[in-house]
């Protein structure tokens, strides 16, 4: 991740406002590694603190920039992340079977992965490119895509504006906290799709029967 001093962001703040957090929420949302987290959070004490910004409309800023960089992620993945994901893939060892079990479980359960993936660091950045790459619907998307990025922002924002100063004495447990559980979903996710690997590819083989290639040039 591009990394940002507190004396930067509030710089930045200082300069350019509610656009800077606007803008550094949305490049992380279309999957640019940048602290659009970070900056919601700074924006938010810089506001308790200073008074020279509404946090009402930090976060308007921040759920704004949410929405329209994940969009952006969204139609990126949507016009080009299959083609990516085939030609390369297979460094990665995403043959076709396992990129039919990709499409289905963003088909049985991309509204959960879009909602709660804002949360997660990893799946903030990725979440809305996924979900255009395995094509699922627009209008489902940007249900839990808005849902997600309007609770993300009230919390993280709320939280900063009402803890103030006082973040910096629990941000380095609440970071080490969020990493650990970061990685027990990662964790877990890999130990649940190896043990019910053949039956994911059996649901995703029936539910996309054929070559994949046919469903992605018809959607």
């Amino acid at each position: 991740m591009l990394h940002f001093t507190t004396q930067e962001l509030t710089a930045l703040l200082g300069t350019y406002g509610y656009w800077a957090v606007l803008l550094l929420v949305g490049i992380e949302s279309i999957g640019v590694p940048v602290p659009g987290e970070t900056m919601l959070v700074a924006a938010a004490i810089y506001a308790g603190t200073s008074h020279k910004l509404s946090i009402g409309l930090i976060i308007a800023a921040a759920a704004t920039g949410a929405i329209l960089g994940d969009n952006i992620g969204y139609w990126i993945g949507h016009a080009g992340g299959y083609r990516l994901l085939r030609r390369y893939g297979k460094y990665i060892r995403l043959d076709e079977r396992k990129l039919k079990v990709g499409r289905y479980l963003f088909q049985q359960h991309g509204s959960k992965v879009v909602f709660f993936g804002r949360f997660i660091a990893l799946l903030r950045t990725l979440a809305a490119f996924l979900a255009g790459t395995n094509r699922m619907p627009w209008p489902e998307f940007l249900l839990a895509n808005a849902g997600g990025g309007i609770v993300w922002s009230l919390l993280f924002g709320l939280g900063g504006y009402l803890l103030g100063d006082n973040v910096k004495r629990v941000e380095g447990p609440f970071r080490w906290l969020a990493a650990i559980l970061a990685i027990i979903f990662t964790a877990g996710l890999i130990i649940f799709l190896r043990s019910n690997e053949a039956r994911l590819e059996a649901a995703a083989e029936a539910a996309f029967p054929g070559p994949l290639d046919s469903y992605q040039a018809a959607s």
